[in-house]
């Protein structure tokens, strides 16, 4: 059997690492043909050493040297933007994992769908800030988008023969993040260090404020919009605290398809990577027998505002996720560096979508000077203020 080739843009982080286990695990299926990083080029170095890809990427210029001290062997090394959107249209890849966050993973997924690529997308943003381009160029090239989220890996696989024109309703499930049991009146006092502690997944720190906030269903609502051509009044939110369904389909005839399974992100990166086979994962399987409820409820709107703008942005279209997306991030990162509390997070991404004048149809440029508008937005009229 001929090894597929995989392109891991983002290996040094979460995602990216657990994809290198399950190559790992696979080695008779699957062969690394590239690898990039931020900047963590010591990571870097030791997984270009081990997997051996043709070429390699570094956004970061600076650790360019470092890089390329430490490599071992003929892999050729592009360097920053331009080099990691060289190496996803890499011709040697049969598909590229995007696990890169914010907006920086749009430019990467173009040049992939682009190349005519199959792509296993981890990176939600792309979708968020330019899912009308995206999947424009994907359909016109003959690209398949594979998504690697849990919950809409979930929902690719509920519908996987079925006619999307008989869906009903999307359900995008939650865990409720890390603050689910906690009363609002609280969430002003609350440390970094607890608003990361999630109870089921372990995930880097920008997802993990996110979770917390409920934005990372905000995202995931107008990422699946795209994904499966589907209007955001048929996306629903549900809070499912045991994380065993990862999402469900309702067709029209009432009938509705749920996919479940253990948390573990190796189970929905080896189906993208194995897509449209499967194989076995040698994970732990999950014990039904074990589970002695399956519970589900509506999230509190009110107590996690992010979602209810996530909503609104998504609804009203164009340029307005992009915004929403970039002032999120920049708000967490805020938050993460000490500078503004917890609950300040929603009032700033408010206070910029209001501030918006949006643009029914960006090109890849507007999102670009979209992004950059929204950053001195932040800088300027929110951070100073608070």
């Amino acid at each position: 059997m001929k090894k597929k080739k995989v392109c891991i843009l983002g290996s040094t982080g979460s995602i990216g690492r657990n994809t290198l286990k399950v190559i790992s695990e696979l080695n008779d299926r699957f062969d690394v043909s590239g690898l990039s990083a931020g900047a963590n080029a010591p990571l870097l170095a030791k997984q270009v050493n081990r997997f051996k890809p043709i070429a390699a990427a570094i956004e970061d210029a600076t650790k360019f040297g470092e890089l390329q001290n430490k490599i071992k062997g003929n892999t050729r090394v592009f360097l920053g933007k331009k080099g990691v959107e060289k190496l996803a249209g890499q011709k040697k890849a049969d598909i590229v994992l995007i696990a890169i966050s914010g907006n920086a993973s749009i430019g990467p997924t173009y040049s992939a769908v682009s190349a005519g690529k199959d792509v296993a997308l981890a990176s939600k943003e792309a979708l968020v800030s330019a899912g009308h381009i995206i999947t424009k160029e994907a359909k016109r090239k003959k690209s398949t988008i594979i998504p690697v989220d849990s919950e809409h890996s979930a929902v690719f696989q509920c519908l996987r023969g079925n006619d999307i024109s008989k869906v009903k309703r999307l359900y995008i499930t939650a865990s409720g993040g890390p603050l689910r049991n906690m009363p609002k009146r609280s969430f002003k006092n609350l440390s970094i260090k607890r608003v990361l502690r999630h109870p089921k997944w372990k995930m880097g720190r920008k997802i993990s404020v996110d979770s917390a906030t409920m934005m990372n269903k905000g995202l995931e609502l107008i990422e699946a919009k795209w994904l499966f051509g589907i209007s955001i009044d048929k996306i629903k939110i549900l809070i499912h605290p045991e994380a065993i369904v990862h999402s469900m389909v309702e067709f029209v005839d009432g009938s509705i398809l749920a996919q479940m399974g253990i948390t573990d992100m190796r189970l929905p990166i080896q189906y993208a990577l194995s897509y449209p086979a499967r194989y076995e994962s040698g994970l732990k399987p999950l014990d039904l027998a074990s589970v002695r409820s399956l519970t589900f409820y509506k999230p509190d709107m009110d107590k996690f505002p992010s979602l209810g703008l996530a909503y609104e942005a998504a609804k009203e279209g164009g340029s307005a996720p992009c915004v929403l997306n970039v002032s999120n991030e920049m708000a967490v990162h805020a938050f993460l560096q000490g500078k503004i509390r917890f609950t300040d997070i929603p009032l700033i991404i408010e206070k910029v979508l209001s501030h918006h004048k949006k643009i029914k149809f960006p090109s890849l440029e507007d999102i670009r000077q979209i992004q950059e508008w929204t950053e001195r937005e932040v800088e300027r009229f929110c951070l100073s203020q608070l």
